[in-house]
């Protein structure tokens, strides 16, 4: 029953984060309320506080969410696979779309672009992604430790890996945003990644 428990708190947390960035990209920042939220949620609004203090914790949880999911998914794969080769596999899981998503899927891609960007620039949002980010980065950087026998309260390397990767798959969003015609993430992310992986080697003249 407690695992239940836990997973029906789970997928609200994650029904929550998703119908406020859906909401949020939508109709803008400032003109969705906790109790919008909440209703397409079907959950009161008392339930929202339980689980966030704000409507940016809760939009920025999505990512903090799916970022920590990479560092989990880093420990299941193979240990003898190459560490870069684990990385890809591990951060292409964040892109899964959850039973939230699929109930509530996202607008044409166009107004969804644009939404997310406008989303994005809010400086109140910024600031909570930045914490998450901060936070999902240390645990990615723990489960590179793992992998590769470092320690990551003293040794460097865990931790340059785990910037790379978040630099990467900020960067992704960033050409996500602005790509014209679109580029699919899943395209994106790993072509980021392998790139890391190969030294960032300079790219072929036009």
């Amino acid at each position: 029953m407690s695992g239940l428990r836990e997973r029906k708190k789970a997928e609200t947390r994650a029904a929550l984060s998703w119908a406020a960035i859906r909401l949020t990209v939508a109709r803008g920042f400032d003109n969705v309320l906790v109790e919008d939220i909440a209703q397409a949620v079907g959950v009161s609004p008392r339930t929202f506080n339980n689980y966030f203090s704000s409507k940016a914790e809760a939009i920025a949880f999505r990512h903090l969410d799916r970022s920590r999911q990479v560092a989990e998914a880093l420990r299941r794969r193979p240990p003898d696979e190459p560490l870069w080769t684990a990385l890809i596999a591990a951060t292409l899981t964040r892109f899964a779309p959850g039973p939230e998503v699929t109930r509530s899927p996202p607008g044409p891609h166009a107004e969804w672009v644009e939404g997310l960007a406008v989303m994005l620039a809010e400086p109140v949002l910024q600031a909570e992604m930045l914490r998450a980010g901060a936070t999902a980065e240390a645990d990615l950087a723990a489960a590179i430790a793992e992998r590769t026998g470092t320690d990551a309260d003293h040794d460097l390397y865990p931790h340059l890996v785990a910037a790379s990767v978040n630099a990467a798959v900020n960067a992704a969003i960033r050409h996500y945003l602005r790509a014209d015609p679109p580029v699919p993430m899943e395209r994106l992310l790993p072509d980021a990644l392998t790139q890391l992986a190969a030294g960032l080697p300079p790219p072929p003249t036009r």
